[in-house]
C-alpha cells in the first residue's frame, strides 16, 4: 500500500529513523521513496549512507514532492517550519504529524492544509515495539486512514481514537509513560544496592522481574489478566508484599502517579495551545 507512495520526514531526529527503519525493516518502501530533511546537512547525510535515503536541506522542496508528510519537529519550532510548508503540498497528500501537543486545527491554519493525521508515539518504536493513538481530520479519506494503520505498525502497534483530546491524554499516559518506567526501575535498582546488592546485579533483577510481569499478564485471559488479581496473587496476609504494598499506599503511591500524568496532560495542552484569537498576520 506504501510502495508506491513518496514519504517526506521533516525533522529526521531519533523517532523519524525510527519510523524509516521500521519502513524499510518490514518492505513496506523502498529507501528511495523517502526523503529526510532538515537544516542539519551532517545528519541528513548520515541517513543517507545508513539506510539510503534522499537527503533534503530544504523542508518544502521535499514536502512539495510528498504523499506524505511527516512532522516531527520539536514543538517550539513548529510555528516557523509548518508555515514554510504552505502552498507547497500537493492536493491529495496528508500530513502526519507526531508534534507533540500540536492540534489539527493549528497545523491546519500554518500549513494550509486539512488532510491531517495527529500521532502520540513513544520511545519503544525505536525497536518496533512502540504504542501509537492516533486520530485523523475529516478530510483524511478511508484509504489514507487504511495507509496510516500500516505506516504506523511497521514500528509498533497503533489506535486510533475519535475525539482528539485523546491525543494530548496519550501524551501523558503512554508518551511519557516510559519515563515513569524507567524512573521506578532506577529507584527499584537503589533500593537494591542500598541492602546489599551489587548495582549489576540489582538491575539485573529489576529488569527481568519488569520483563516476566509484562509477559506474564500478556499470557493472562480473563480475569487472570485483571491487575489487581496478579497484585493479590504475591500478596499474602501477612507477608512481605503486603507490608511493601501497605508502604507504598501510605506514602501516596497511586496519588503521586496519578498526579504527575495530569502534570504532564497539562504540559501537552500548554505545548500546543493554540492562539486562535490572535493568530499570527498572514
Amino acid at each position: 500500500m506504501l510502495s508506491d507512495l513518496t514519504i517526506a520526514l521533516i525533522g529526521p531526529g531519533v523517532m523519524a529513523e525510527a519510523m524509516l527503519k521500521g519502513l524499510l525493516k518490514q518492505q513496506l518502501t523502498s529507501p528511495q521513496r523517502i526523503l529526510v530533511a532538515g537544516p542539519n546537512a551532517e545528519r541528513n547525510q548520515e541517513l543517507q549512507t545508513t539506510y539510503g535515503v534522499q537527503p533534503f536541506t530544504d523542508n518544502r522542496a521535499a514536502a512539495a514532492q510528498a504523499d506524505i508528510v511527516v512532522l516531527s519537529i520539536k514543538p517550539q519550532r513548529m510555528e516557523k517550519v509548518v508555515s514554510e510548508l504552505k502552498g507547497a503540498l500537493k492536493p491529495d497528500a496528508f500530513i502526519l504529524s507526531i508534534i507533540a501537543g500540536a492540534s489539527i486545527k493549528k497545523i491546519a491554519r500554518l500549513s494550509g492544509h486539512e488532510r491531517i493525521v495527529r500521532c502520540m508515539p513513544n520511545t519503544p518504536a525505536q525497536i518496533g515495539e512502540g504504542i501509537t493513538v492516533w486520530t485523523a481530520s475529516p478530510q483524511v479519506s478511508q484509504a489514507q486512514q487504511e495507509m496510516t494503520c500500516t505506516f504506523l505498525n511497521a514500528f509498533g502497534k497503533e489506535i486510533f481514537v475519535e475525539e482528539e483530546d485523546y491525543l494530548d491524554k496519550a501524551t501523558a499516559l503512554s508518551g511519557t509513560g516510559p519515563a515513569y518506567v524507567y524512573l521506578f526501575m532506577e529507584a527499584m535498582v537503589d533500593a537494591g544496592v542500598h541492602l546489599g546488592f551489587p548495582r549489576r546485579i540489582a538491575e539485573r533483577l529489576v529488569v527481568e522481574t519488569l520483563r516476566g510481569s509484562v509477559d506474564y499478564y500478556d499470557n493472562g485471559k480473563g480475569d487472570a489478566r485483571h491487575l489487581a488479581n496478579l497484585r493479590n496473587q504475591v500478596t499474602s496476609p501477612g507477608g512481605t508484599s503486603a507490608e511493601a504494598l501497605y508502604y507504598l499506599e501510605k506514602a501516596g503511591f497511586r496519588t503521586a502517579i496519578s498526579r504527575a500524568i495530569w502534570a504532564a496532560y497539562q504540559r501537552s495542552r500548554e505545548l500546543g495551545r493554540d492562539a486562535e484569537t490572535n493568530p499570527p498576520e498572514e
